[in-house]
């Protein structure tokens, strides 16, 4: 499957973005998606993940209550609603496609987009 994310940019601490990630080539609901970021130095880091009916969510403790993951099958697009954004929310946000209807673990991801940046100025 092929991964195209976009809505990253610059917002100001307490904003919000939505990111979108749109999915081709394979059958959307075979699939649990997630949401990863990797800040600059930093290695990559899990931050949400969906089954591939959108019934059971995982996020990462620093983002519960404030990111929100959801998908629309009839779109094959997956989405991360960013609200409360803080500046330590600042890396390339990926998402990614896992060969399970639903993990957490980066090693359960075998298709990646393209990244798209999130920039959160103090």
């Amino acid at each position: 499957v092929q991964l195209q994310a976009s809505g990253g940019g610059l917002v100001q601490a307490g904003g919000s973005l939505r990111l979108s990630c749109v999915a081709s080539g394979r059958t959307f609901t075979r699939y649990g998606m997630g949401w990863f970021r990797q800040a600059p130095g930093k290695e990559r880091e899990f931050v949400a993940a969906i089954s591939w009916s959108g019934g059971s969510t995982y996020y990462r403790d620093s983002v519960k209550g404030r990111f929100t993951i959801s998908r629309d099958n009839a779109k094959n697009t997956v989405y991360l609603q960013m609200n409360s954004l803080k500046p330590e929310d600042t890396a390339v946000y990926y998402c990614a496609a896992a060969g399970a209807l639903i993990a957490t673990t980066e090693g359960d991801f075998g298709s990646w987009g393209q990244g798209t940046l999130v920039t959160v100025s103090s």
